[in-house]
């Protein structure tokens, strides 16, 4: 069968994920003065203390309202550890929580991902986004693409489900419920329809129930994406009946 959509997580697939920068601390003081003006009331280490028990506690509540993988919206947390940002203009707010995770890791896009969707793209492939996600994602992955002269405009609009949008998360069937929705609505189905992710438990397992083929990238394997992309567009005789089989 063959594919006609691809379905992308992103952190630690498109891009990957890095330690802090060397000088995090450095930089947490200079976003508090030049945002805010007065130094940071609370140190990187407990900001995250404190937004991870607010982010239990949301999740806690949504939990008991029938939601089994809530999502949060990441500007309430902050601003509930830090009262002060609440007198930023959005677009300094904005700012403010694209910076601040910046501070703590590093990403970058993962290495042949740029020609293997470019490739892909050129091949008449729909390419689309599953990630578990905040605003500031978008800012993040496009100026990864843009520094190698690609945009999200690679990325069908209708076929991205970021989380922050709707309250739930990976591996909430509900996700990939949906983008079967829209993908069989253009005559696509999950047959024809590929999951690329890193993790088991939320990208490949739940699309596989959902009758997508799934594709986990594992760099060290021939998992990579110089695989992924040979396998989609150069395909070996027999190869998708082991990829269905026994996935990477």
């Amino acid at each position: 069968m063959k594919i006609r959509a691809v379905i992308f997580d992103i952190y630690t697939t498109i891009l990957e994920v890095g330690p802090p920068p060397a000088n995090a601390d450095a930089l947490w003081q200079n976003l508090f003065q030049e945002l805010l003006g007065p130094p940071p009331a609370v140190g990187r280490t407990e900001f995250f203390i404190r937004t991870s028990r607010v982010v239990a506690r949301l999740h806690a509540e949504a939990r008991s309202r029938g939601i089994p993988w809530p999502e949060i919206q990441w500007p309430s947390v902050v601003r509930e550890v830090i009262p002060g940002l609440a007198c930023l203009p959005p677009d300094k707010l904005d700012d403010f929580l694209l910076r601040q995770m910046q501070i703590g890791r590093t990403l970058r896009l993962a290495d042949g991902a740029a020609e293997c969707l470019r490739q892909l793209n050129d091949n008449g492939i729909l390419l689309g986004i599953a990630s578990n996600s905040q605003a500031y994602t978008l800012r993040e992955l496009n100026a990864a693409l843009q520094a190698v002269g690609l945009n999200l405009s690679l990325f069908d609009r209708d076929l991205r489900f970021w989380s922050f949008e709707h309250g739930f998360s990976k591996p909430d069937p509900h996700v990939f419920r949906i983008l079967t929705a829209r993908l069989e609505a253009r005559g696509i189905s999950p047959s024809e329809t590929l999951m690329v992710g890193d993790r088991l438990d939320n990208d490949i397992e739940p699309a596989k129930v959902h009758g997508w083929q799934t594709w986990q990238l594992q760099p060290a394997a021939k998992g990579d994406w110089t695989g992924l992309r040979d396998w989609l567009l150069h395909p070996e005789p027999g190869s998708e009946l082991k990829r269905l089989s026994s996935p990477l």
